[in-house]
Order: C-alpha cells, then sequence, then structure tokens
C-alpha cells in the first residue's frame, strides 16, 4: 500500500476545533500523507495554532488567503495544490478515526472504484454522540447524489491518479455535490463503506441543517450548475427535501 494521500482542509476561526482535527490526522495509521490546510483570514487563534503543528510536522502546509472567500475558493486553492495520488477532505472541526486512510485506500485496491466513502458517527460540539449514526448506501450513483447528497467531505476518497483532480464549483453552498457529480459523470457508481470512520461534529445553528435557507441554494445548484429542466428540478427538489428531514433527525 503506497500513494501520497493529499487532505484538503478549509479553516476560519477554528481554534476551537483544529487541534482534534489536525491530532486525528497525524494519528492515522497510513503516514504518507500532506495536509493542505487553506485559511480564510481568522481572526482568532486558528493560524498559529495550525503554525505550531507545522513546526514539528513538515507534512501539515499552510495556505492564507489575502481576503475572506468562502469554502469554495477556500477548497479549490488546497486542490489546485495537490501533489498526492489520492485526495480527501476533512474539515477544520471534524474527526477521521486512525484507520480512515488506510481503509479507503484498501477499499479502492480491493473494489477497484476509484471513488469510495464511508459512514461516519455524529456528535454536538462537545463530542457528544446525541445523533445516530449516518450509514452510507453501499453504491451512490450521479441521480442518488441529484435526491440527497450520501456523500459527506469528511470521507470522500479519491483516486485521482484514475480520476484526475477536479475544482468544486464556485458557489456558496452545495460545492461538495457539484464536485462528486462532476467525477459520477465518468464512473457508475462511488462505492460506500458501511462501518463508521469519522466524527462529523454538528454545530450550534448549522447552516447545513436549515433546510429553509438551503432551498434557494438547492433549486439555484440543480437549474444553474447541473442545467437541468424546470421538470427535472421540481422532482429533485421533493426528494432532496424528504430525504433531508430524514437523514438530520436524531
Amino acid at each position: 500500500m503506497s500513494g501520497l494521500v493529499s487532505i484538503i482542509t478549509p479553516t476560519y476561526n477554528s481554534e476551537k476545533f483544529i487541534t482534534e482535527t489536525i491530532q486525528s490526522v497525524q494519528n492515522q495509521t497510513y503516514a504518507n500523507w500532506e495536509m493542505l490546510i487553506v485559511d480564510d483570514c481568522s481572526s482568532d487563534k486558528t493560524v498559529a495554532i495550525i503554525q505550531q503543528f507545522m513546526e514539528d510536522d513538515h507534512r501539515i502546509h499552510l495556505i492564507r488567503l489575502n481576503k475572506n472567500s468562502g469554502a469554495s475558493k477556500a477548497r479549490n486553492k488546497a486542490i489546485s495544490e495537490v501533489k498526492g495520488d489520492f485526495m480527501t477532505f476533512l474539515d477544520a472541526d471534524d474527526i477521521w478515526f486512525p484507520d480512515f486512510i488506510e481503509n479507503s485506500i484498501a477499499t479502492i485496491q480491493k473494489t477497484g472504484i476509484p471513488f469510495v466513502f464511508s459512514s461516519y458517527r455524529r456528535s454536538n460540539e462537545k463530542l457528544e454522540f446525541v445523533y445516530s449514526d449516518f450509514i452510507v448506501p453501499q453504491k451512490v450513483t450521479y441521480t442518488d447524489i441529484l435526491k440527497t447528497n450520501s456523500i459527506s467531505c469528511l470521507t470522500a476518497f479519491i483516486d485521482v491518479k484514475k480520476l484526475g483532480v477536479k475544482l468544486m464549483p464556485d458557489i456558496r453552498k452545495r460545492q461538495d455535490m457539484g464536485l462528486w457529480l462532476k467525477y459520477l459523470k465518468e464512473i457508475p457508481f462511488a462505492y460506500g463503506i458501511k462501518e463508521p470512520k469519522a466524527i462529523y461534529r454538528i454545530r450550534e445553528n448549522s447552516l447545513s441543517r436549515d433546510k429553509k435557507k438551503l432551498l434557494k441554494y438547492q433549486w439555484q445548484f440543480y437549474r444553474d450548475v447541473e442545467k437541468l429542466s424546470i421538470f427535472e428540478s421540481m422532482y429533485y427538489m421533493v426528494q432532496w427535501m424528504v430525504r433531508g428531514f430524514l437523514k438530520y433527525r436524531n
């Protein structure tokens, strides 16, 4: 098992959580990785914390944006500098279990599927597991993602030797969904790993859980990014609303 893994982490005012996130990467059983952290003009101690880690671990790289630009531009800045054979994502408040990378690569090698993703546990900000685990489907196609995005940023793992490095669409929300769909236009499906391999921290007042605010972004995504017809967009919007409610029930 070999190959460099490029880990993309956007961060903004993450001083409360970034230490645990970085440590979860350092604790991986697979050691050949680079962590590309893009700071989006944090005003707290986030940068200082990252720089402390960098002094002792040269696999960690900090990229600082000149102005606050949002998650899409932050992630794309890191994607443009990827050197690895594999590309994966970890937000600055989430955590991987120690065998996440090793298991993801082993699954790609075993199945021959160049895009895999894992189930994950869901906690509150204090890492208390007050929500049920999110268990992913074993296979996810392009149309499945249009109905509900079962692939979370913290467990998506892509063999870019086979699929190439692609940028996320430059939109305010749903950038990750847009990237998954780019890849799923080229392969029959992504492969889901049933065993949870990460912890998704659900933040207070998280926009991703406020479905009313997301309605307009979802509609614009269908129409402007994927260029779906009004009828198709209405169909997938209904699917997304129903499945989104089920996804975020305790």
